[in-house]
């Protein structure tokens, strides 16, 4: 007890009190309609658990398929068959993060016990209880097919609905207030409570908000390539050995400023993974990153990303880093005719296509050939790229190896939009609330998820839960 109490009066050390999440108790205003949630991500999803767990009985829409129909439609795309636009990596039940590594941690602070409650839930819907102690928890994708599917259950024995296929269309305001949802086959949902969170690549969406005037804004966020290493060469730099044995596939985290300026680091590290294609729309190319919870593929991968502002964008306005997007992943679809290109970083360094491999062997989700990587992106992006990748192979030897796969475009880090809420979370159209990662709040599956819980307590906090 003398050594935590001396402990305590050192000015570097800070002794937490975890304080239990508490949902709010309702309001005093009559909710006259269901609320909808638009998006089954971990923002949608979460922000639909809590408002079904209270009595809310939320409507959930998401405009892509089930999880295991949406699984049977991304293995067919992996396989050669052309893409389904709304049922993909991107969209569907689970949103963008059920193909993923299904990492779990997060640098927001968390006094309210918001992300420790999301863990909970993780945990009461499957997935394994040691996330709830890890320092950097991951499911892998899965189990959380299973964890979203199990959620689901949940909410609809809560009372809430779930409803797949269903996109959203355009909105009906009177006065400045919502009143209701139209979706794409024409149906009318009432309501005067939606929450906006349809992800990242709601491209659609975004252009029909702005075309009815809802706020928003351009923002930076980043892109990148995809670069893959052997795991046991990972695993020698952190571990001091090749055979991780008990510690598990190593990770590592590495940033660069470059003499321009840029930024340059490591995002969504996969150890043991996959770089897997990512795209939902016809004729552009993303990529992204995935691991199962064993961890046990071949190959560390990582997204190897460069800061970009509005200034890098060829269009300016609200939507102008779509449009950048776009550009990009039309070039990629472009560099290997519709395949995932890929190219050796040191023929990526000397500009020339790689004709064939070394000693990394590709550990991919999707059809892939070797492609004028180099040409996707803007030259001053290549240029920071390279420089920052030589200084990464002195944090991590072989890093910067010439036989290390690069594989592009990593185009979706982060929304490029961020859309208006006030203190409220409100949008200027009332009861309209922008939510999680698409709406540029959150940006990985755990702050997603702990936005989605923001927008259900500023529900709660407003409305009783009844209905004509």
């Amino acid at each position: 007890e003398q050594n935590c109490v001396s402990r305590s009066k050192n000015k570097d050390v800070s002794i937490v009190t975890e304080r239990p999440y508490q949902f709010p108790k309702p309001g005093t205003k009559a909710l006259r309609r269901r609320p909808v949630i638009i998006g089954s991500g971990p923002a949608g999803l979460f922000c639909c658990y809590m408002l079904a767990q209270n009595g809310y009985r939320p409507i959930l829409l998401e405009r892509g398929k089930d999880v295991e129909a949406r699984k049977k439609d991304v293995e067919a795309f992996w396989n050669g068959e052309p893409l389904n636009p709304e049922s993909n990596v991107s969209f569907g039940e689970g949103g963008a993060g059920t193909f993923s590594d299904g990492k779990l941690n997060t640098l927001i602070k968390d006094k309210d016990g918001r992300g420790r409650h999301v863990l909970s839930i993780f945990v009461e819907n499957g997935a394994q209880p040691e996330i709830l102690y890890e320092a950097k928890p991951h499911i892998g994708t899965d189990v959380l097919s299973n964890v979203v599917k199990q959620m689901r259950k949940k909410i609809i024995q809560l009372g809430g609905e779930v409803r797949f296929e269903s996109r959203v269309e355009t909105f009906r305001t009177e006065n400045g207030a919502l009143t209701g949802v139209i979706l794409s086959d024409g149906s009318v949902i009432d309501t005067e409570t939606a929450v906006l969170a349809i992800g990242h690549s709601a491209r659609d969406t975004f252009s029909m908000l702005l075309s009815r005037q809802v706020p928003m804004e351009e923002k930076a966020f980043a892109v990148g390539l995809r670069i893959q290493h052997p795991q046991n060469m990972i695993n020698l730099s952190q571990y001091g050995r090749e055979d991780a044995g008990a510690l598990g596939a190593a990770n590592y985290k590495l940033t660069r400023q470059t003499k321009s300026g840029r930024g340059v680091y490591t995002f969504c590290m996969c150890p043991g993974g996959y770089v897997v294609n990512a795209s939902s729309e016809a004729g552009r190319l993303a990529v992204n990153g995935m691991s199962y919870h064993d961890r046990a593929g071949e190959n560390a991968n990582s997204a190897l990303i460069v800061t970009v502002t509005p200034e890098d964008f060829p269009e300016r306005g609200a939507l102008g880093g779509v449009a950048f997007q776009r550009k990009l992943e039309e070039a990629a679809y472009q560099a290997a005719g519709g395949k995932i290109p890929v190219q050796l970083y040191g023929d990526f360094c000397q500009n020339k296509i790689s004709s064939q491999l070394g000693g990394v062997n590709p550990q991919m989700r999707g059809e892939w050939a070797f492609g004028d990587v180099r040409s996707i992106m803007p030259e001053p992006l290549n240029q920071a790229l390279i420089e920052a990748m030589e200084g990464f192979g002195h944090m991590i030897h072989g890093f910067d190896r010439p036989d290390a796969l690069l594989a592009g475009i990593e185009s979706r880090t982060s929304s490029p939009v961020r859309i208006w809420r006030d203190e409220q979370f409100e949008s200027e159209v009332r009861g309209l609330y922008p939510c999680g990662e698409g709406a540029g709040y959150a940006g990985v599956i755990t702050s997603a998820a702990m936005d989605g819980l923001k927008i259900a307590e500023a529900i709660a906090k407003k409305y009783l839960p009844c209905y004509d």
